[in-house]
């Protein structure tokens, strides 16, 4: 999503466009990790020197309620942030937290299988698969 994208959206949806907010949507909309709001504004503070780490959860909590992104909760009580919204699975390494996505083949026919057996319709779908990566097995 192009900033002219994000701004059209932010204002049909009837939010203020602001420098920060803009900021934060297009570093969380780019980026191929699965930040916390904490790295998200290290990785803007400097820049944007005024921004509180308030405007950056108001921030994702907007893109979240626009579906631009998804939130991971973790058992351990983390919130991370998925900019990746097509079907796949989040590798989790257990010790270092590093989450990457895996898009594996015919998934999709595999999944769209298993949701004809469902008497619903979910509303969304999470899929995580937790081991230690290599870097961290690296380290023992």
């Amino acid at each position: 999503m192009d900033d002219q994208e994000l701004i059209d959206l932010f204002r049909k949806s009837g939010f203020k466009v602001t420098a920060q907010r803009l900021a934060v949507g297009k570093n969380l909309l780019s980026r191929e990790d699965h930040p916390s709001a904490e790295q998200i504004y290290q990785s803007l503070k400097k820049e944007y020197p005024t921004i509180s780490l308030g405007t950056i959860y108001k921030t994702v909590h907007l893109l979240k309620e626009l579906g631009l992104i998804q939130e991971l909760g973790f058992h351990e009580g983390s919130i991370r942030y998925d900019s990746h919204r097509d079907l796949h699975i989040n590798t989790v390494c257990t010790t270092c937290g590093k989450i990457n996505d895996h898009h594996p083949k015919n998934f999709q026919s595999l999944w769209n299988k298993i949701l004809s057996q469902l008497d619903f319709e979910p509303t969304g779908q999470r899929i995580d698969v937790y081991y230690g990566c290599s870097e961290c097995k690296n380290k023992t």
